[in-house]
């Protein structure tokens, strides 16, 4: 997939495209099928298939005291947009002038000029131009204007509500991992690296793995069934694990953390710049404020062995029915 940060990157010969635009957190299923519909037709046209997106989220610069953690910061959306089989992303930068762009300026600048976009795909609450002043009408009167069509979709339905990112963020914030998996067309992961002074060496050798500060979504502090992958590509390691998402109350102090338990563990190359990729999968319990250390340990016993359930079940649904077990697919690699 090619990824251009500026109009200036695109080259001489791009040609005529089909576009959506969009900023596209959590690539969730109603992204999947407008970008299926996109490349499809661009397949059709003879033409290139484009996403157009921006950085940052532009909530984070029109309301920075509001904006919501994202559920896909930008080098997991873009992995997972190359997932789909899209040609080309168009990363813009939500500057200043870019914000103060007439929505006249930016189809004629951007799409028409710039882009040779011939089929333009948008949600039908799709909104554009300084202070969102144009929706899809005038988006359908300008292409018609400047020669490229506009293909509008209503959002897509999922047990009777629309598929959308805020719902999504606001399943996993109050850790409904089931529901989120079913919006996002797979399990919710994040990407991180180990916690610095830590102790972690070129050998590690303790089964327990804590993830560096991380900005974006999580889900609601509680303890989870995770996976943890370690590392990339061909050299990469999955354990299974449990983690647990909070501020450890027992101990009085506040000091959140995202700590994971691996439970198939075995000493592995780790440091504080390793890779690494938390899937969670199901929720086992909320954080709880234990008595003393000993009724901590003693629920840590039960938390492992309920777990280990958890994977049994995986294992054996998955060798009756292929499809039904919560397994990583290409777009959580």
């Amino acid at each position: 997939m090619n990824i251009y940060r500026t109009l200036s990157e695109l080259p001489s010969g791009l040609g005529s495209t089909v576009a959506t635009i969009g900023n596209f957190d959590g690539v969730h299923r109603g992204h999947q099928w407008v970008i299926a519909e996109v490349i499809s037709r661009a397949s059709a046209l003879q033409a290139h298939s484009l996403a157009i997106t921006f950085e940052p989220h532009p909530s984070r610069v029109l309301r920075p005291d509001s904006a919501q953690p994202l559920i896909t910061p930008l080098a997991k959306k873009l992995s997972l947009l190359e997932a789909t089989g899209i040609e080309s992303v168009l990363v813009l930068p939500f500057t200043k002038a870019l914000r103060h762009t007439t929505a006249r300026s930016f189809a004629t600048e951007v799409l028409h000029s710039a882009l040779h976009i011939v089929e333009l795909h948008e949600g039908e609450n799709f909104r554009f131009g300084y202070q969102a002043e144009a929706g899809v009408d005038t988006l359908e009167q300008l292409g018609r204007e400047l020669g490229f069509h506009v293909c509008v979709y209503s959002p897509r339905i999922l047990r009777r509500d629309p598929i959308s990112s805020t719902r999504i963020r606001q399943r996993i914030a109050a850790g409904d991992l089931s529901q989120a998996r079913a919006l996002l067309g797979r399990s919710f992961a994040i990407a991180s690296t180990p916690a610095s002074g830590r102790g972690y060496g070129t050998r590690y050798t303790v089964p327990t793995i804590n993830l560096a500060p991380y900005p974006e979504l999580l889900p609601a502090n509680g303890v989870y069934a995770t996976t943890l992958t370690i590392g990339l590509g061909v050299d990469a390691e999955t354990f299974q694990a449990v983690t647990n998402v909070g501020n450890r109350p027992t101990f009085g102090a506040d000091s959140f953390s995202v700590e994971s338990h691996l439970l198939n563990f075995h000493p592995i190359d780790l440091n504080e710049q390793t890779p690494l990729c938390l899937t969670f999968l199901k929720r086992l319990r909320p954080e709880i404020r234990w008595p003393n250390p000993e009724a901590l340990r003693q629920q840590i016993v039960r938390d492992v062995a309920q777990a280990h359930h958890f994977f049994t079940l995986c294992q054996v649904t998955h060798a009756k029915h292929p499809d039904a077990l919560p397994r990583p697919t290409l777009l959580e690699q």
